[in-house]
């Protein structure tokens, strides 16, 4: 009997201790090991902090950063990116850093960068971490091996030009509202000041659901607004040490994460719902994303009579989360850091003007027109260059990989500081934090010399879907704007840019608009 009780006791004093050092060897053995790992082979980091890493440091500077506006330069990267930015400028471009436990690689190498990029099989987008951080949107942009081949191919047709074209209408009547409400402001007066940013959201936000739902659009809107506040607090939880099981705790932020996501899918279910019920009556397909996305996934459905390459309904949520989130912020977000540099560089603004005037006359925007606006499209190359909607890229890798000459242990997190890598002298000359369009003038390949150094919208297979989408519905949206107004940036026009998570206009965008 005692010989049974001391081996009882005996087992869990070996599970215990097993445990404790399960949890030694995760907080600090192990993290120790491959700092080590890291600087043998020549790399410079900053040493390992308990649990935390680098995150308090990186919050706070976050936090100091943001308390107040900076000078009207477009040399940002230390207010968006403090931590990187101060860590890469100590430590050099390929260094590495802590997210809690977990080491983060930084490459800036285009060759490297070229090679993370080009081979998504072995350089993952990154899991693990708060798995609330995921309410925001996967779909597509979290998709992996097969996975990611047999979404990228259903949702391909709702990209091409020939469908785009028929959303064209969308743009035109979302951008119309917004210039009626511009107008109405400057009734009385010939110019007044007009903070543009909420406009620019709404627009976006209005394209999205009218081109994504189509006639259910004002159901869409519902959803925007609530994801926009999801995105807050997915910034708050991936800034944060993730314990185990804390997903399942009862705060406020995980609850109210669970309540957004649970309102975001029974909206979109419900759209949906009713779109397939009308499908299956014979009703044609529309020519909204969610029309070609539920008939090219019908057809691939059919194509090999299994449902399993197709997508399920779980799937077209998060696409249509996806396609909310994803195609609101990155437009908005061009059009507002270029109504803010053309409010500044007023020459370029006349320029543009001309040109759309030029093409178009009075008349509206059409999509022949736009190939000829050569103008626009170095302005907005430059734009995306200095005021990136994503600031950096991250991978990871599951096993132990070779990347140029460094060996990364399994685990490792890859990070791409595209901001960063947008401002580096050594690419872009010593002008390169000057507003300067021209560069662009012979093509993006030709400045950068085809080397991967101009990342507005990621790069190889999994460049985003939706550049495309976003570009054209920007240059309507600007060929609209320049045709009837002149704006010029306001004395109250404080410069904070900030990445929430894509780049924002902390404070606004307040411009002096003039009715022409």
């Amino acid at each position: 009997m005692e010989i049974t009780k001391l081996s009882f006791v005996l087992g869990i004093a070996i599970v215990f201790l097993l445990y404790i050092w399960r949890i030694l060897n995760w907080l600090w053995f192990k993290p120790k090991k491959i700092e080590k790992f890291l600087r043998d082979q020549g790399l410079k980091g900053t040493p390992y902090k308990l649990l935390y890493g680098d995150l308090k440091e990186m919050v706070q500077m976050m936090i100091d950063a943001k308390s107040k506006p900076m000078n009207l330069t477009h040399d940002i990267a230390h207010r968006v990116s403090p931590f990187f930015h101060k860590t890469l400028t100590a430590l050099g471009n390929n260094c590495f850093t802590w997210m809690g436990t977990k080491p983060v690689v930084h490459v800036s190498e285009p060759t490297m960068i070229r090679e993370v990029l080009a081979n998504y099989s072995r350089y993952q987008k990154p899991r693990g971490g708060n798995p609330l951080t995921k309410l925001l949107a996967k779909g597509l942009v979290d998709a992996e091996g097969d996975q990611w081949v047999k979404h990228r191919k259903i949702i391909n047709p709702a990209f091409h030009t020939e469908k785009l074209k028929h959303m064209i209408p969308s743009f035109y009547v979302s951008c119309g509202e917004m210039i009626d409400k511009w107008d109405k402001l400057l009734t009385q007066e010939s110019s007044c000041e007009v903070d543009v940013w909420p406009y620019l959201q709404t627009f976006s936000s209005d394209v999205i659901s009218r081109t994504a739902f189509g006639s259910s659009f004002e159901e869409g809107r519902k959803i925007f607004e609530l994801q926009r506040e999801q995105a807050v607090l997915v910034i708050k939880a991936a800034n944060s040490v993730y314990i185990p099981g804390s997903r399942f705790l009862p705060t406020r932020n995980n609850k109210r994460m669970k309540e957004i996501d649970q309102q975001v899918r029974s909206s979109i279910t419900s759209i949906i719902n009713k779109r397939i019920v009308a499908m299956k009556a014979g009703e044609a397909s529309h020519d909204d994303l969610l029309g070609i996305l539920l008939d090219s996934n019908d057809k691939e459905i059919k194509q090999h009579g299994n449902n399993i390459f197709g997508l399920s309904i779980e799937d077209v949520i998060e696409e249509c989360k996806l396609f909310y989130f994803a195609g609101q912020e990155t437009t908005g977000n061009m059009l507002v850091w270029t109504m803010i540099l053309l409010g500044k560089h007023l020459e370029w603004q006349t320029r543009a003007r001309e040109e759309v005037l030029h093409v178009f006359g009075d008349k509206t925007p059409d999509i022949d027109g736009l190939s000829h606006l050569k103008v626009m499209n170095i302005i907005f190359n430059e734009v995306l260059r200095l005021y990136p909607p994503a600031v950096l890229l991250r991978r990871l890798v599951h096993d132990e990989t070779k990347l140029g000459n460094l060996t990364l242990p399994a685990g490792t997190l890859i990070q791409i500081n595209a901001l960063i890598l947008h401002h580096e002298k050594d690419m872009w000359g010593e002008d390169v934090n000057d507003f300067k369009p021209e560069r662009f003038s012979e093509g993006v390949s030709k400045v950068t010399k085809g080397q991967a150094a101009y990342l507005p919208f990621g790069g190889g297979p999994r460049i985003c879907i939706g550049q495309n989408f976003a570009l054209l519905e920007a240059k309507i949206a600007l060929a609209m704007i320049l045709q009837r107004f002149s704006f010029e940036l306001s004395p109250s026009y404080s410069h904070a840019p900030h990445a929430m998570p894509t780049l924002q206009p902390q404070f606004g965008s307040h411009l002096i608009m003039h009715k022409l």
